[in-house]
């Protein structure tokens, strides 16, 4: 098992900052996938971004060059910096993990709201 629990979240103005980030603890495996999703009401949740273990990072479109992913292996955490943001990135976001056998754990979620 793999507990998740991330912070950060908040209410930002558009044009601000925001950092998220994700604590994992249990069963850690040294290779794996940690990833951030979100889901904004009555949308599917969605990939913002993730990092492999070896450092190797992946963004949707929409957020390339705003967001940055990064983790720290030997503290098991990962953090999301998001700036220059936008009222279409209100939502809740989730830290996600996978396993080296393809198995998904999830965080509970942090609201991020952009509003002025």
């Amino acid at each position: 098992q793999v507990q998740l629990v991330e912070s950060g979240g908040g209410l930002v103005q558009p044009g601000g900052s925001l950092r998220l980030s994700c604590a994992a603890s249990g069963s850690i495996f040294t290779i794996n996938v940690m990833a951030w999703y979100r889901q904004a009401p009555g949308k599917e949740r969605e990939l913002v971004a993730d990092i492999s273990s070896s450092g190797r990072t992946n963004y949707l479109r929409s957020v390339a060059g705003r967001f940055t992913i990064s983790r720290d292996n030997a503290e098991n955490t990962m953090s999301l910096q998001m700036n220059s943001l936008k009222p279409e990135d209100t939502a809740v976001y989730y830290c996600c993990y996978v396993n080296y056998v393809g198995k998904g754990y999830w965080g509970q979620g942090t609201q991020v709201t952009v509003s002025s």
